[in-house]
């Protein structure tokens, strides 16, 4: 069995947690946690310092802490030969996350990002559509991923820019960007960004809208948001013989459900009264599996000595490049 350690225990490290104690190849043995309070037990060690984390008898450290730490920590733990796993984002900076590939490349242990919404079912359905090819070349694509904050969502530490590095669109956008890339496979120019600080009394943009386009002149537009009352998660695909869209995805609060995948074919314009009115097939998701498949191909990767296939430092990079290029192209922290 895999011997794991968590550093961070809070929203994150306990879903983390919850998974890797109910799979047969791995155990928990340890948990750092700073900030918060963690019930003991005779079979996981508490550590107070993530050094102490790190001299268990580990060979595996999830990385569930806040984000200023993450390179620093993700370095560490590879350094001291451990595999990691790592939640996104990944760094603070580009600068940060060039280091930790370097230090990846050399102790050619298994780093995963905590890329999840890939391993939704309608994502991975969309992807094997995208991939057959019979929707024909993609046109364009629009995707809108918006929550409405909570009572105390000013006093998240996700609005301290200090711990967290940005706002709305780097703690839920980076996942609608990283999914542009992945049914793209292409990376992307920001030609306009905006950012906002439009309701929320916090140090970081509440709204984000961007405007991208690739090497293929596909253009993507998002708008990633923390004022949409009515939590949304919408990606719209179009292609030369059809449209494929992810309308809804399944969380732990189901406040972004149904997860429907939704394709249809273009009509031709010949037929008056079916153009512009295709016939959908309309595909539900009852379950979301997608924390034990991200688990279980991390552990594949150990086990098998392979590389990742979902979350990879490449994939990171991507994502995090963006999202630095469209706070650089906004000005909004200068």
């Amino acid at each position: 069995m895999l011997k794991i350690g968590i550093a961070g225990f809070g929203k994150m490290g306990q879903i983390r947690a919850a998974e890797i104690l109910k799979n047969k190849k791995t155990k928990l043995v340890a948990i750092f946690e700073q900030y918060g309070e963690v019930s003991d037990t005779e079979d996981i060690k508490l550590c107070s310092e993530y050094d102490e984390l790190l001299e268990q008898d580990l060979d595996v450290v999830f990385i569930c802490a806040f984000n200023d730490v993450a390179a620093d920590y993700t370095i560490k733990a590879l350094q001291k030969g451990l595999h990691v796993f790592c939640e996104k984002p990944p760094a603070h900076t580009i600068a940060e996350l060039n280091r930790v590939i370097e230090i990846e490349i050399e102790t050619k242990k298994v780093l995963k990002y905590g890329f999840n919404h890939r391993l939704h079912y309608s994502v991975i359905e969309a992807k094997k559509l995208i991939d057959s090819g019979s929707m024909g070349k993609l046109l364009w694509m629009r995707g809108v991923y918006g929550k409405a904050g909570s009572i105390d969502y000013d006093k998240n530490w996700r609005n301290y820019k200090k711990y967290s590095g940005g706002g709305i669109l780097l703690d839920q956008g980076i996942h609608m960007l990283d999914l542009m890339c992945y049914f793209s496979d292409s990376d992307f120019d920001i030609l306009n960004a905006e950012l906002t600080n439009s309701f929320w009394d916090i140090e970081v943009e509440d709204n984000a809208f961007i405007t991208m386009k690739n090497e293929a002149n596909v253009i993507a537009t998002m708008h990633s948001s923390a004022t949409q009352w009515k939590h949304k998660f919408l990606l719209e695909m179009e292609f030369e013989d059809g449209y494929i869209n992810l309308d809804g995805i399944l969380s732990n609060s189901r406040s972004y459900a149904p997860e429907t995948l939704v394709t249809a074919r273009r009509e031709f314009e010949d037929i008056t009264y079916a153009m512009g009115k295709p016939q959908e097939t309309v595909t539900w998701f009852e379950n979301d599996d997608s924390w034990k498949l991200e688990l279980d191909e991390f552990i594949d990767a150990i086990y098998n000595a392979e590389t990742v296939v979902n979350g990879t430092s490449k994939d990171a990079y991507r994502a995090l490049s963006l999202v630095e290029n469209v706070y650089n192209k906004s000005g909004f922290y200068d």
